[in-house]
């Protein structure tokens, strides 16, 4: 005769029959979930985004002062950004570079951060250990990687700037050394050819001589190896020659638009050269050059993703294993 469950017994195989199928579904849940691209699992949550508007900051070159960027400051104001515009010393690239990383120490939030001719060495530099500078920009710029120098860079690709300056000794200080000017009649044709005549004539009277260290000393760090950047390569550019300037571009893996424009596209095409920096500043999660991974992150993740899904085998194993005793009891 067949043995039937005793009293009560069918609640308590219902039971085990609930707990196994809550352990399957545990494991099937630890199964299916979708590993993100980091290791982790990928969850969806109801958030809400805030856009904080980077500070520009944009730096000068030599033979020029911060007014230099008057033009594309005034658009970027319009348009709600906040603008620093610092003084860049034109004492060689270590001073010049320490002096604008402690500007942008300054700033709270994110940064992009633009130089212009010399000053793209500099930021160069001086970006190089400040997280919060999301994007680069070179406008006409030096971009030299570690190793080089402006002198270097121009000796593989020859311009005019070589006939246009003059040498001056200078002392402040106690410290001595040599200031490089462009000769007046030469920043026409070759500084600012696409500006008026008379503006050129008021350049050259008011001009900042840059160092000849400025030059010369060698970029110790390149942070547009790491960080996202922008190059507007000036066509027309007597001072640094443009196949230079496509060449640095190039090996940066830069965002890059050319225009016709003498050297000074800033002060002659601001429309050009403020949509580049609005590009930069825009960008949405920018390519910037991953961080290689320690290992400990992802390692962490997958252990965790492991230990719940053997916890969830435990779990199922553990419902079998009462499921069949207590079958085995209710026939007895």
């Amino acid at each position: 005769m067949p043995a039937f469950p005793v009293p009560g017994s069918r609640r308590r195989i219902r039971s085990a029959h609930v707990m196994a199928a809550g352990c399957a579904v545990a494991i099937c849940t630890a199964l299916a979930a979708p590993v993100a691209a980091d290791g982790g699992t990928t969850t969806t949550t109801t958030t809400t985004t805030t856009t904080t508007k980077p500070t520009i900051v944009l730096v000068h070159g030599a033979f020029a002062d911060a007014s230099s960027w008057n033009g594309v400051v005034e658009r970027l104001e319009r348009r709600g950004y906040t603008v620093i515009a610092p003084a860049n010393p034109l004492r060689g690239l270590y001073t010049d570079s320490t002096y604008i990383a402690s500007v942008l120490d300054s700033i709270k939030g994110p940064i992009v951060l633009a130089g212009h001719s010399y000053g793209g060495a500099v930021i160069s530099t001086a970006a190089a250990a400040n997280p919060r500078v999301k994007s680069l920009v070179y406008v006409s710029a030096l971009m030299p990687d570690v190793g080089e120098s402006g002198m270097s860079l121009g000796a593989k690709f020859p311009s005019e700037l070589g006939t246009a300056t003059k040498s001056v000794p200078y002392r402040a200080g106690g410290v001595s050394g040599t200031d490089l000017y462009l000769k007046p009649d030469r920043i026409h044709p070759v500084f600012a050819a696409d500006l008026p005549e008379n503006t050129a004539r008021v350049m050259a009277v008011t001009q900042r001589p840059a160092a000849t260290t400025a030059f010369s000393e060698k970029a110790k760090v390149a942070a547009w190896k790491h960080i996202p950047s922008w190059f507007l390569v000036a066509k027309q550019d007597k001072t640094i020659n443009p196949d230079q300037e496509r060449f640095e571009a190039k090996r940066a893996g830069s965002h890059t638009v050319e225009i016709n424009s003498s050297h000074v596209a800033m002060i002659s095409h601001p429309d050009a050269v403020t949509a580049l920096l609005l590009q930069a500043a825009t960008a949405t999660d920018p390519a910037r050059p991953a961080l290689a991974a320690t290992g400990t992150t992802r390692g962490a993740r997958a252990e965790t993703a492991l230990t719940g899904i053997a916890a969830s085998t435990l779990l199922a194993g553990t419902g079998a294993v009462l499921l069949g005793r207590r079958l085995r009891r209710s026939r007895s």
